[in-house]
């Protein structure tokens, strides 16, 4: 399929299911995307403008067809410290140089760092983001009558249950087509989005931040515009490759990186703040059958259809029903599986899964908890390899001569293992060291045989190194003074 049919294809492949499932999108956003916005320390319409802004172009833009975006709490909490120090202007001065950030990280290919995520670390993403919007649901649940409570069970049930009648309308929807007219009929004492705090009234238009176009405001800016182009490309980054597994697809991580930053350099453009992926309202999407571009598109259009022409009615939309539908959303986002495979998989593996999880949630940090996740994940790793090690010796007495047959990966983390290995007070003339089952990764390693060869001839044992493979004798011969024989292959 040539590159036009596929676009086409990721666009208008899936026309119906797109259009409802964006529109479930939609909803599942504005309890997140106000909520979000109140973190940051700015107006509601902010976060939704830029919500409608970022899916808008990204559905353009970006590499991964059925993924929702919008403004997400993890950058939310980045801006938050720049909106009370210096304001909301110079937010929009940074979420600018973020976009920019972002579309040169793409442009370096800076997304094959993802390739050092373990799914020990996936996992425990996911189940950590489900905890956070479930618990974000539990202020909207505290002080309120029993008609929230049964509002919230109306709501579950309907989604729960509707779709074994039928599936041609997402439940969703019809849980806040009910639960509104049920509230509005019955003048039950629920709270509504109105309640939420204040919605857009007009469409957004082209702004320009106002800062002085110094060097004073570019060092304002920068540590919080590369902290949240950091935490929104690796939050876009995990949720795309959520979808992937989800749908086993494939999907560009380096266009999603340079459609994330110009969807950013868009928002700051039109008065918003910095967003990115975010995997509650993509799983809720993919839940409901959306798929493609449209499905992207739709959920940042109808926001603004909601907001604007439907805002009165938006107004009366209880927030019960939007709490219903994130519990559904918190539950299709949890990996059940994960607590399964506790008990059968390496306890270093469970142990990345959980210091994820512990991370994200104690900090509500998701790049804290990802970060905490891969250096465990490394740590666990080259302790493993390190300790594959082994060094065999064995000494000819017709020769005087005593040979080393080395073993496995000699690296930084395995150096010392190595050097222990050898006995340079030895009585034999002769030390062969075969390396033909060896590799040298670093100059650590380089040191290491540097220096065991050096300790045998201080001792007068004439040493000779037999079998380096052709990558090894050419970090051997670059970084050290050891003679590589010209044999070595």
């Amino acid at each position: 399929m040539t590159g036009l049919a596929r676009y086409r294809t990721e666009w208008f492949g899936n026309v119906t299911r797109d259009i409802l499932a964006g529109m479930v999108g939609t909803f599942a956003l504005i309890p997140e995307v106000i909520a979000f916005s109140f973190v940051a320390g700015v107006d509601p319409e902010v976060g939704l403008y830029a919500s409608f802004v970022i899916s808008v172009v990204i559905a353009f833009a970006g590499g991964r067809p059925g993924m929702i975006s919008g403004a997400a709490g993890s950058v939310a909490l980045v801006a938050a410290a720049l909106v009370r120090a210096h304001g909301v202007q110079y937010l929009l001065a940074a979420t600018l140089l973020a976009g920019a950030l972002q579309m040169l990280a793409g442009a370096l290919r800076l997304h094959l760092l993802m390739r050092y995520v373990s799914r020990s670390v996936r996992t425990g993403f996911v189940n950590a983001l489900a905890i956070l919007i479930f618990s974000a649901q539990l202020p909207h649940m505290m002080h309120v009558t029993w008609h929230t409570y049964a509002a919230i069970a109306l709501g579950l049930a309907i989604i729960y249950g509707v779709p074994r009648l039928f599936s041609a309308i997402p439940s969703p929807l019809i849980c806040i087509v009910v639960l509104t007219v049920v509230a509005s009929v019955w003048h039950a004492p629920l709270h509504t989005v109105a309640d939420l705090g204040r919605l857009p009234d007009s469409l957004p238009h082209l702004v320009w931040p106002q800062v002085p176009p110094t060097l004073a405001t570019l060092d304002i800016i920068l540590p919080y515009a590369a902290a949240m182009a950091m935490v929104g490309l690796l939050e876009s980054m995990m949720t795309a490759s959520v979808v992937d597994d989800m749908t086993e697809t494939h999907s560009s991580k380096r266009t999603e990186c340079v459609g994330l930053g110009v969807a950013n350099i868009a928002v700051g453009l039109f008065g918003g703040i910095a967003g990115c992926g975010m995997i509650g309202q993509t799983v809720g999407n993919l839940r409901y059958g959306g798929r493609g571009r449209l499905s992207t598109f739709v959920a940042g259009a109808f926001l603004l259809l909601l907001m604007v022409a439907l805002r009165p009615w938006v107004a009366r939309v209880p927030v019960a029903a939007l709490v219903a539908i994130m519990i559904m959303v918190s539950a299709s986002t949890f990996s059940w599986s994960s607590l399964r495979d506790l008990r059968t998989h390496p306890a270093t593996a469970s142990l990345v899964m959980l210091a994820t999880v512990a991370v994200v949630v104690a900090t509500h940090d998701l790049a804290a908890g990802v970060l905490v996740g891969v250096l465990l994940s490394g740590l666990f790793f080259a302790f493993k390899v390190s300790r594959m090690v082994t060094v065999d010796s064995m000494y000819d007495a017709a020769r005087d001569t005593r040979t080393y047959r080395v073993a496995g990966q000699i690296f930084f983390a395995s150096s010392d293992l190595f050097t222990d290995q050898f006995d340079t007070r030895d009585s034999a003339r002769h030390v062969q060291i075969d390396l033909r089952q060896a590799h040298f990764w670093d100059i650590t390693a380089v040191g290491a045989l540097e220096e065991v060869v050096a300790r045998l001839e201080r001792h007068g044992i004439a040493v000779e190194l037999i079998g380096l493979n052709a990558a090894s004798a050419t970090l051997i011969d670059r970084h050290s003074a050891l003679e590589v024989p010209a044999t070595s292959s």
